[in-house]
């Protein structure tokens, strides 16, 4: 293994004491940070990002849209994929209590899918048949919404193919 090796100035070097005393050094040679970068350098770069971003808002303002409408939600507008079954259940239920109610049911049947057929000791997934039915029913319903969730309201319960 080999020491580490560190440079430190030559404190006796005359050329090197006169840079320092004109304030020309650098941090690796000893130049302290204050007042040099606290009172100099930091204003300046404050100053330069300051310009950055009013030269930017001035080169490229912010356009103003129309106004929005809280009663109507565009179709462009969706959430993360994940979501989109839940997301098709508010769309699709007139009653939003009753929305809101089957959103709720939703992780409430997750937490129940360690129970279901919990007596039985198999893994096998053949040999839990009402668990097998739960799964897949859930997952093919989850498919439906979600695959439905990015279509027009119209379409989106029959996914267009009726």
């Amino acid at each position: 293994m080999s020491a580490k090796i560190i440079k430190k100035p030559d404190l006796a070097d005359p050329k090197f004491r006169a840079k320092i005393a004109q304030g020309m050094g650098h941090h690796d040679y000893g130049e302290i940070a204050w007042p040099n970068d606290i009172l100099y350098m930091f204003p300046l770069c404050m100053l330069g990002v300051l310009g950055l971003i009013v030269g930017l808002s001035i080169l490229d303002p912010a356009l103003i849209g129309e106004p929005a409408n809280p009663f109507a939600t565009p179709l462009e507008i969706l959430p993360e994929w994940y979501l989109y079954p839940i997301f098709q259940i508010l769309r699709v239920v007139p009653n939003k209590l009753l929305g809101i109610a089957l959103q709720t049911a939703v992780p409430l049947g997750l937490m129940l899918i360690p129970f279901i057929e919990s007596v039985n000791k198999f893994q096998n997934p053949f040999r839990r048949p009402i668990a097998m039915t739960v799964f897949l029913t859930g997952t093919a319903v989850t498919l439906w919404l979600g695959i439905g969730a990015t279509m027009p309201i119209d379409t989106s319960l029959t996914l267009g193919l009726f």
